[in-house]
């Protein structure tokens, strides 16, 4: 994979505003918080970027909120999944409702079963298989929604659109 640096430093910056978010809005939902914010970068980062963008974005949000203390270890199966079929969907459709859709399967069902055995093994909780789906849905669907109507109002702006297609990755 070989990113320029118009890719690098829209990760970077996408990286920077999910970190900052994640400490400003967020809300309870159920036994965990939700981040609207790290989902709505994860599909942003997945339609603009691709797959393998999106996987590094999330990844380094999760990375940078676990060691700053306003993020657990359980961001990484959720976001890093997420990402990945949202880019992966928005890749193979070319439809942003395809995107979002992905971010909310792969976060929402398959990255809430993925946290189980991180749970077990690393923070000493066992639960049950489902456990984590309810909070993770709740987090995962108001991103994706916000990030759906931001995409399509700036895909209306044919010049923005056009900006915004030329960072993806070939």
């Amino acid at each position: 994979m070989k990113w320029g640096v118009k890719q690098l430093t829209l990760m970077a910056m996408l990286v920077a505003i999910g970190t900052i978010t994640s400490t400003l809005i967020w809300f309870p939902a159920g036994i965990a918080k939700a981040y609207p914010m790290q989902h709505a970068i994860n599909v942003i980062s997945a339609v603009v970027l691709g797959p393998v963008g999106g996987i590094t974005v999330a990844f380094l949000i999760g990375f940078l909120r676990d060691i700053l203390g306003v993020g657990t270890i359980l961001a990484f199966p959720g976001g890093m999944i997420g990402a990945f079929i949202a880019g992966w969907l928005y890749r193979k459709t070319k439809k942003l409702f395809w995107a979002a859709f992905g971010e909310v399967i792969g976060t929402g069902f398959l990255g809430a079963i993925a946290s189980v055995p991180i749970a077990y093994f690393f923070l000493g909780k066992s639960v049950a298989v489902f456990f984590f789906v309810p909070s993770f849905l709740v987090s995962t669907i108001s991103g994706s929604i916000l990030a759906y109507l931001v995409i399509s109002l700036l895909m209306k702006n044919e010049m923005m659109a056009k900006q915004m297609m030329s960072f993806q990755e070939s």
